[in-house]
């Protein structure tokens, strides 16, 4: 399909200047259809001499699988064929399914030999990514046409949660939240599995000296404890409608799955076992407790594509089937967001069965903005509005936790920014204190 190019439309504007004077004196007329003519008949010569596909050879190169929220790059390989022409130059534009951030997709280039170009992408979502058509404008040696063609390059990549922040890292800093009540926590309690004798220090509980060691050595020794490994912890994920909003411009649900990754990470590290169950009205993934890195990608794998559904989400089914086949003692841990004080009393019911064979952790999302309206001093009658309802939501999270906590249940809310961090801190508090 023929392009004129900007430099070809530019002539035929200059043509119409003669025109206009053809109107006054039309014995210029003739000199004026001799230009449009060979104007016309030079973009026509330019189209079949531009180049044609089959002098390049066109691979795109992406990572098959991508990760949420960081900008990934994705390359495209130009190469001419010497044969049929010695360099080609022109505009491409790639194409990716709509929501992603795109930069660079289109862009002019010049080939002589081999060229890779790049273009990033950066996804606000998990799930699936369709690359389409390539668009092609290949240059005319007059510059005055461009031949248009399209690639197909189909291609597909999975948009996985990032999981640069489940590295060892991350962990420090979510531990580093609160460094001197845990160093407090450490003294007081450092887990109930044996781990190994060392010499006594000055300052060491007397309680934990071991003395068959100490008879034995001649000198004092301890025991020294770690937090129990080969526990089981289950994560819950709640996938009903609570979820389906955003905030700080990233859907809940991809907060949640976040989180949901950084305690798989942190419990598989401590040497527990680890189940997910997204859920909504129905189960929609189940994947049983172990252990291993394996696990880790297998969660991960079951994760990336799951999404919030406009139902009421069903507790009692999903805790069904989480405890269907055993009822081994569990960390119960249920990622959701509490704004809704019918749908928690649910929650209650079935978290109260829980306890005390289980113990039940809630880890909800809080909204920065809806606590800063209630707490700002109103200056237009619509504010005094909002104001009022974001104190009604504040109160019925803060009724709904104190319930919650009353039936046995340990809850953490956290904004965006903290919520994975919140719960892998209370993950790593109950197995300090041997709680499980």
């Amino acid at each position: 399909m023929p392009v004129p190019t900007t430099r070809a439309l530019w002539l035929a504007a200059l043509s119409l200047v003669p025109a206009a004077v053809a109107l006054l004196s039309p014995s210029i007329a003739p000199v004026l259809i001799a230009f449009d003519v060979a104007l016309a008949l030079l973009i026509a010569i330019d189209f079949l001499l531009a180049p044609r596909l089959d002098a390049l050879e066109i691979r795109r190169v992406v990572e098959p699988v991508l990760s949420s929220g960081r900008v990934n790059l994705v390359k495209l390989e130009l190469t001419v064929h010497p044969e049929r022409s010695r360099g080609v130059t022109g505009e491409l534009r790639d194409w990716v399914t709509p929501g992603p951030a795109i930069e660079g997709h289109r862009q002019r280039f010049s080939v002589t030999g081999t060229t890779v170009l790049e273009w990033r992408l950066t996804p606000s979502t998990r799930g699936d990514l369709q690359f389409g058509p390539l668009t092609l404008r290949l240059d005319g040696p007059l510059g005055l046409c461009m031949r248009r063609q399209s690639v197909a390059l189909q291609q597909s990549a999975k948009v996985f949660p990032d999981l640069s922040v489940l590295s060892r890292d991350a962990l420090e800093l979510a531990r580093a939240e609160d460094q001197v009540s845990r160093r407090v926590l450490r003294v007081r309690a450092e887990g109930r599995e044996f781990e190994s004798l060392r010499e006594y220090r000055p300052g060491d509980d007397r309680r934990s000296i071991d003395w068959k060691a100490t008879a034995r050595r001649g000198k004092p020794f301890v025991r020294q404890h770690q937090p129990e490994r080969n526990q089981q912890v289950i994560l819950l994920l709640d996938c009903g409608r609570h979820m389906a909003g955003e905030i700080d411009g990233r859907r809940k649900l991809d907060h949640a799955v976040d989180a949901a990754l950084r305690l798989a990470k942190v419990a598989l590290d401590q040497g527990d076992l680890v189940g997910v169950l997204a859920f909504g009205r129905d189960v929609k993934r189940w994947l049983p407790p172990r252990k291993g890195a394996e696990q880790l990608r297998a969660i991960a794998q079951a994760l990336y594509q799951v999404e919030a559904v406009l139902e009421e989400s069903n507790y009692g089914a999903a805790m069904d089937q989480a405890f269907a086949r055993g009822s081994r003692r569990s960390l119960v841990i249920v990622l959701t967001d509490l704004v809704d004080p019918e749908t928690a009393g649910a929650l209650l019911l079935r978290t109260r069965r829980l306890v005390p064979r289980h113990l039940p952790m809630i880890v909800s999302l809080q909204d920065e903005a809806v606590h800063r309206v209630a707490t700002d001093v109103p200056t237009t009658s619509r504010a005094a509005y909002e104001r009022v309802v974001a104190a009604r939501l504040e109160r019925d999270g803060e009724a709904t936790v104190a319930r919650l906590r009353e039936g046995g249940a340990r809850v953490v809310r956290g904004t965006p920014a903290m919520f994975a961090s919140a719960g892998v801190s209370a993950y790593l508090d109950i197995k300090q204190r041997g709680l499980l």
